[in-house]
C-alpha cells in the first residue's frame, strides 16, 4: 500500500471516530442532578473551594441531618462533582 492511500485510510478512520464520538456527545443524556441552592443555608460554601465546602455537607445531609440522602445515593465524599453550584 502506498503512503498517500495509508494517509487518506488513517483520515478516514479518524473523521469516521470523530464522528462517532459526536454522535455519542451529542445524544447523551440532559443534566439531571439538582444543583447546590443558592439560599441563606448554602451561601456560604458558594465562597469555599469545593473540597473545603464537600467536608461541610455531612453535617446537614445525614440520616438525623434536616436532608437525609437517599438509601442508594453514590459516595458522600464528592457532594459538588455532581451538585453544581448555581450561576449567580
Amino acid at each position: 500500500m502506498n503512503t498517500k492511500k495509508k494517509m487518506l485510510l488513517y483520515n478516514v478512520i479518524f473523521l469516521l471516530f470523530c464522528g462517532g464520538l459526536f454522535l455519542f456527545l451529542w445524544r447523551a443524556p440532559e443534566e439531571t442532578t439538582a444543583r447546590m441552592p443558592y439560599d441563606d443555608t448554602h451561601q456560604k460554601f458558594y465562597t469555599m473551594q469545593k473540597k473545603e465546602a464537600d467536608k461541610q455537607c455531612s453535617s446537614c445531609h445525614n440520616p438525623e441531618g434536616v436532608m437525609p440522602l437517599p438509601g442508594q445515593h453514590p459516595p458522600k465524599h464528592r457532594c459538588l462533582f455532581c451538585h453544581k453550584k448555581v450561576a449567580r
